[in-house]
């Protein structure tokens, strides 16, 4: 865990925190990904689609270690991802594969199928939804991460990550391929536990030109989430269409 400093506290900081206006918590999109798996580039394709569509959506790449042994390793593949993606697998019970979306937490399904991950982002905006606003800005070379007081606890998530890189694949599978690739995890922390009391916390700003701020339960559900520039406030519970 990286040390954070923590203030159990309501309390509105004058440091000119980055902000683009309320919005309500965006629907969170992991994709487990690896340049070695030739299935892979759609998926990588439409999540690079996801990121630019707007800022209901927050879509990560996480790029998994193990296939690292097919004559190429994935110079963005992370023991922390494939770590997350084994945990998923454990809760959803089902088995880790690529590409694998999963979806608020909750439910996953193959992130090439752009019809499926749709549907699934869908009943994810319009089910009944708990969340707690988070606000996430930047101070010198710290982050300060603000969480509202709400219901439920967890863990609070620091993500860094990459918006876009392309690569040229040389070896394995994709081979000859040039690969756009979005929303690249660089880094993953806890960072601190969420008790459903408002806190505010600073920490290092994490490897990666981007963050995020994910705060989620035991049982993966994702209760507050947002990215560098975008205040998320919370949402009110919907009933499920």
């Amino acid at each position: 865990m990286r040390h954070a400093a923590v203030c159990l506290c309501p309390l509105l900081l004058a440091i000119g925190l980055s902000s683009a206006g309320a919005a309500e918590r965006p629907v969170v999109v992991e994709l487990f990904t690896s340049q070695s798996c030739s299935s892979c580039p759609p998926a990588e394709a439409l999540l690079g689609r996801l990121a630019r569509e707007g800022a209901n959506v927050l879509p990560l790449a996480f790029h998994v270690t193990y296939w690292n042994h097919l004559n190429w390793r994935d110079g963005y593949s992370l023991p922390a991802a494939t770590a997350r993606q084994n945990a998923y697998a454990a809760r959803l019970g089902g088995s880790i594969y690529t590409p694998q979306a999963v979806i608020d937490g909750r439910a996953d399904v193959v992130g090439s199928n752009e019809v499926a991950v749709r549907a699934a982002i869908g009943r994810a905006l319009t089910s009944a939804r708990s969340a707690v606003g988070v606000n996430l800005g930047r101070q010198g070379s710290n982050l300060v991460v603000s969480v509202d007081a709400g219901s439920g606890s967890g863990t609070i998530l620091l993500v860094g990550f990459d918006p876009s890189h392309t690569t040229r694949i040389a070896r394995g599978e994709n081979a000859g391929r040039t690969i756009e690739q979005a929303n690249i995890v660089r880094s993953l922390h806890d960072v601190a536990q969420y008790s459903g009391a408002a806190l505010t916390l600073t920490t290092p700003v994490p490897a990666g030109e981007n963050a995020a701020i994910l705060v989620q339960t035991a049982d993966g559900t994702i209760l507050g989430a947002t990215q560098l520039g975008t205040r998320t406030s919370s949402v009110r519970p919907q009933q499920a269409q």
